[in-house]
């Protein structure tokens, strides 16, 4: 497992960077549709939401991109697992509230038919990118990553240490 991990990390850090840059890319080219799909959830005032519909599209492309080629891959993976579980949290109020919305997650959003409502999927698959950021959390060390490990050698023979 412990060869496999690095090969696993690289698929996880693809997958979810992909997916960011991905739906970030389709929301910065919409933005009026973006801001629509924060509001429908009806979670916040309307100038709160169009602020989000706005700025979270760049917020997932910078985290895409960062993933993708493997900077600060930690961090930018809590960012992802919490963007995730933040929608899984407001795709799962949606649904139990009754409102009959897309989630807006690749571009478009706001009120559909109750009959084309994907909820579950949707929650099921936010699930998954946040089970990958999480893999990414702990192991953050993947292939092909610019980020490189730490050095974890000895100090070398003529260093001081305190009180020298």
């Amino acid at each position: 497992m412990k060869k496999a991990q690095p090969w696993i990390g690289l698929i996880a850090r693809l997958s979810l960077g992909g997916v960011l840059l991905y739906a970030g890319y389709l929301k910065a080219l919409t933005p009026d549709k973006s801001m629509m799909a924060v509001r429908a959830y009806e979670l916040l005032p309307i100038w709160l939401a169009n602020i989000f519909g706005v700025v979270l599209p760049w917020l997932e492309i910078g985290a895409g991109v960062l993933l993708i080629i493997g900077i600060a891959i930690r961090y930018v993976a809590i960012f992802g697992s919490a963007l995730m579980i933040t929608f899984v949290i407001a795709i799962s109020q949606a649904w139990a509230r009754g409102l009959s919305i897309d989630c807006g997650c690749f571009g478009d959003g706001g009120a559909i038919d109750p009959s084309q409502t994907k909820y579950l999927e949707t929650i099921l698959r936010d699930i998954g990118f946040a089970l990958l950021g999480f893999y990414l959390i702990r192991y953050p060390l993947t292939k092909f990553a610019l980020e490189k490990r730490e050095s974890r050698q000895e100090k070398p023979s003529h260093a001081l240490t305190p009180g020298e």
